[in-house]
């Protein structure tokens, strides 16, 4: 497996963010071991646990606290959809760092909130999200910043990494971990922890059907760009594969799965009602997945990943049925 970062690079990570954040926790619930059933004992990941309700803050602080006092004093910028942006704006005002977020036009304006809440200077530009990129490492260029870029980034990648470490640590007989995919570092993160810590362990990702891109590019074996994106999921509306991280998916993905914005609807609705905890939609993919495909992990202790709950008070009603 052809990962764009070491383990050591991963223990590294571990112990810059050590002093920041606490591990999340990783629950099990029966209900939801008898909503999939199969003898599948279900764990899950509460990244929503994190501060800014998702694991991008691993991702946004570790990359800023990589940085050297000279890059901290240019400041930092990114383009997101939301969750990567309030990472780096969190750990941008945590660490005295100016930060600007460059989102897509028309993006969840709480998530928007959220991110100018934390003093960011919060820029709106591109129609999508790969728009929205393309604009930001222009900005980037003119006024000198250093760019944290959600995906193509070592320190980004290396601090997702953590998450999967901390499971490990956790649950050590996992068999299986579902995992959202939008740029990959999540996944990509988790094989290079199961390569050092445990080779059994197997990592599938999960797109969107409205959001091709990345399974596409595993499925065809070479990255692609320019896809149509109409998904519900913002942390998984990609309509392009990352240089950073393709080669490594390609080669270590135990399998990748497509679901429907419905199953992500529906996710979201069970998570709420036996976790007790607010998913967005991207985090309910995982779960979506798994009853999908629950017949193929018969007995076994897989993972789902709860990557984030920045969900939308519309998307929450149209979960609910009450739009």
């Amino acid at each position: 497996m052809n990962s764009p970062i070491t383990f050591d690079d991963v223990l590294a990570a571990r112990a810059r963010l050590a002093p920041y954040l606490t591990p999340t926790p990783l629950r099990r619930y029966p209900l939801l071991d008898a909503l999939v059933g199969h003898g599948i004992r279900v764990h899950v990941k509460h990244e929503n646990h994190q501060p800014t309700q998702s694991f991008k803050i691993r991702n946004g602080l570790h990359s800023i606290l990589a940085l050297t006092p000279e890059q901290k004093a240019k400041g930092v910028i990114g383009a997101s959809t939301g969750n990567h942006g309030q990472g780096i704006a969190y750990a941008a005002q945590l660490l005295g760092v100016p930060a600007a977020i460059c989102v897509p036009v028309g993006n969840n304006p709480e998530k928007n909130a959220a991110i100018r809440a934390m003093g960011a200077e919060l820029i709106e530009i591109g129609a999508r999200y790969d728009e929205t990129a393309a604009a930001c490492a222009r900005i980037c260029a003119e006024r000198g910043m250093t760019l944290v870029h959600s995906t193509n980034n070592p320190n980004v990648v290396s601090g997702a990494a953590t998450m999967t470490l901390e499971m490990l640590e956790q649950a050590p007989d996992l068999d299986a971990v579902f995992i959202a995919n939008g740029g990959g570092s999540q996944a990509v993160g988790a094989l290079t922890v199961a390569a050092a810590r445990k080779p059994s362990l197997r990592v599938y990702a999960v797109g969107a059907e409205g959001a091709r891109a990345q399974y596409e590019s595993w499925r065809q074996g070479e990255p692609l760009s320019g896809l149509p994106v109409d998904t519900i999921a913002e942390g998984i509306a990609t309509g392009a594969a990352y240089a950073l991280t393709f080669d490594a998916l390609k080669a270590g993905l135990a399998g990748f799965f497509e679901v429907s914005d419905t199953a992500m609807l529906e996710g979201i609705r069970d998570l709420l009602r036996i976790t007790h905890n607010v998913p967005e939609a991207a985090a309910a993919a995982g779960l979506a997945a798994l009853r999908a495909h629950a017949a193929e992990f018969e007995g076994q202790q897989v993972a789902i990943v709860m990557c984030g709950g920045n969900l939308s008070e519309a998307t929450l009603r149209l979960a609910l049925g009450t739009a």
